[in-house]
């Protein structure tokens, strides 16, 4: 049974603790606990935010390597393309003011989703060539699509300014202590901040951030879902998980506490990697999550990302996507906007 999804302050009484508060401010609660369902009567403020979707494909992206499938090749002459699951998010501390930008796992793909961050906003062009394209970096765990992508800030490619890095002390840890990893952390690129989970966060003026942990094949880091809270609305990012089954949370509770869930959708059907058993790479199905998900998806706008290249869900015109629709989910494209 899951253990009970405490709400310990209203939203509204939450944020007004938090205003002015900076670094992290502990939750009070444990290492799980959760400020609780936004107040949707609560006002905006003067700053705004939005997510952006830089990719919506599993690890190995799409097409991946070596795959010649018809559904591979269909990928190969998509534009704009599939990329490697991950979020960028902008933020302003006022409508005139300079744009913040922070990245939530950094993915192979990660040039042409700098690439994409610059066509929305002119402005990350001009942060690149100072070398401090972001101004922050979420990490939820150590799986290649998720962290390889740093390697682009080495002084083999772009040579960043130090850049703070958000995540558990165990990823911290593993960046630190493992090369290529440690030369960026050494070299002063990476700027570990490590966060228990639990663990509010400010950012900026428009953002606050805390994570959870999530069960996932820990090989050589934690796992955790981020939560992220801008000035209108809430977002979750939780890309990789085992099994709903194996959460110590209802995944249905946790989702009714915010305004925009992004899930694991890795998988549609139990079948659909050949010479590969599902158990060897467990992740939710779509059906089953959209099952869990019915009573709460008329309130959280549910999406589905981290798609593998087997996923019949990733053809938008194919009866599994139209099921995905007509039961009131959506399924991540790049380019997708979400207001924070």
């Amino acid at each position: 049974m899951s253990a009970p999804f405490r709400h310990p302050l209203s939203r509204r009484a939450f944020l007004a603790s938090t205003v002015g508060a900076a670094g992290s401010l502990s939750l009070g609660l444990g290492g799980s606990a959760w400020p609780g369902p936004r107040d949707p009567r609560r006002p905006g403020s003067a700053g705004s935010a939005y997510a952006l979707v830089l990719g919506s494909a599993q690890d190995g992206g799409m097409p991946q390597a070596g795959c010649f499938t018809p559904a591979c090749d269909r990928a190969r002459a998509t534009d704009p393309p599939r990329l490697v699951a991950s979020l960028g998010l902008v933020t302003r501390s006022a409508p005139e003011a300079s744009p913040g930008f922070y990245l939530v796992d950094a993915s192979p793909d990660l040039p042409r989703q700098m690439d994409m961050l610059a066509s929305e906003e002119p402005a990350f062009r001009v942060r690149s060539d100072a070398r401090r394209p972001f101004d922050g970096i979420f990490l939820t765990h150590a799986h290649m699509g998720h962290y390889l992508g740093l390697a682009h800030l080495g002084r083999e490619a772009l040579a960043t300014a130090p850049t703070p890095v958000h995540c558990t002390e165990r990823m911290a840890d593993f960046l630190a202590t493992n090369a290529p990893w440690s030369l960026l952390v050494d070299e002063g690129r990476l700027d570990l901040r490590p966060l228990a989970p639990g663990r509010l966060r400010r950012i900026d003026d428009a953002l606050s951030a805390w994570c959870m942990p999530v069960p996932h094949r820990d090989e050589f880091s934690d796992t955790v879902a981020w939560f992220f809270e801008g000035p209108e609305r809430s977002l979750l990012y939780l890309p990789d998980i085992d099994r709903w089954n194996r959460w110590e949370r209802d995944v249905a509770e946790v989702v009714s506490t915010v305004d925009v869930a992004l899930l694991d959708g890795s998988f549609y059907s139990a079948d659909e990697v050949p010479g590969r058993a599902v158990e060897d790479i467990p992740h939710p199905l779509i059906p089953d999550s959209m099952a869990r998900l019915r009573d709460v998806a008329s309130r959280t706008r549910v999406v589905f990302t981290h798609l593998n290249n087997s996923n019949p869900a990733l053809d938008p015109d194919g009866p599994e996507a139209r099921a995905v629709r007509t039961a009131g989910f959506g399924i991540a494209r790049e380019g997708m906007s979400l207001i924070l």
